[in-house]
């Protein structure tokens, strides 16, 4: 049975990962207020807002698709796809997100958690050549009840935040339930060969609610 566990956060309009830092915020706006500093004070009031928008946590109406889809897992541009030599994947689909995207992390079909590994580490630009081997990323590993494996890998670019992954090993997790949360990354997904895929290079995905594709 799939359960829908979600972070507790997941009700509220900002994401938990993002308090501490709307709090620092609205913490220095209160000391440079007593201390009269009005460009401090309206520089926090900034930093405030900014950090209430990029952790922004909206609810999402989810399209009824058929069985054995696929939805887009983060906000963001699909940059490339490839076909790939894999004993078990086939394709391999990128997709950049910017602080301007929602950063909540969405499950893209009902499946269960198989793996989770987390490796903290640099934050350099994605156009860097050592940001795919040294970057900050965590690699999830989804398999739904057909046993069709999908792999997906979230990599940090210059963000000032950590990816926050709330989900466990072995954990059954509901189509569209949030995850996690990642600022300002890049998003990896390796799909299997019976998979038919909907998007393009260029297209604009909203999680949980834009289909990438069908298992056949």
């Amino acid at each position: 049975m799939i359960e829908n566990r979600v972070m507790k956060s997941n009700l509220l309009p900002v994401s938990s990962a993002g308090f501490k830092y709307i709090a620092s915020a609205f913490l220095a706006l209160i000391i440079f207020s007593i201390f009269d500093i009005e460009f401090l004070v309206l520089l926090s009031f900034i930093l405030m807002l900014a950090f209430v928008f990029i952790f922004r946590n909206p609810e999402r109406e989810v399209p009824s698709f058929e069985k054995n889809s696929f939805v887009s897992p983060v906000d963001g541009n699909v940059i490339s796809i490839e076909d790939i030599q894999d004993s078990e994947y086939t394709y391999k689909l990128e997709i950049d997100s910017t602080y301007l995207n929602v950063g909540v992390l969405r499950t893209p079909l009902d499946a269960t958690l198989q793996s989770v590994v987390q490796r903290r580490g640099a934050r350099l630009s994605s156009t860097s050549s050592l940001c795919e081997d040294i970057n900050e990323n965590a690699e999830l590993i989804f398999v739904d009840e057909n046993s069709n494996s999908v792999k997906i890998v979230h990599r940090l670019k210059r963000s000032f935040d950590d990816i926050s992954i709330d989900s466990k090993n072995s954990q059954n997790i509901k189509q569209a339930s949030r995850y996690g949360v990642m600022t300002n990354g890049t998003t990896t997904i390796y799909l299997p060969k019976n998979f038919r895929l909907n998007v393009t290079i260029g297209s604009e995905l909203k999680g949980s609610t834009t289909l990438i594709g069908y298992f056949s």
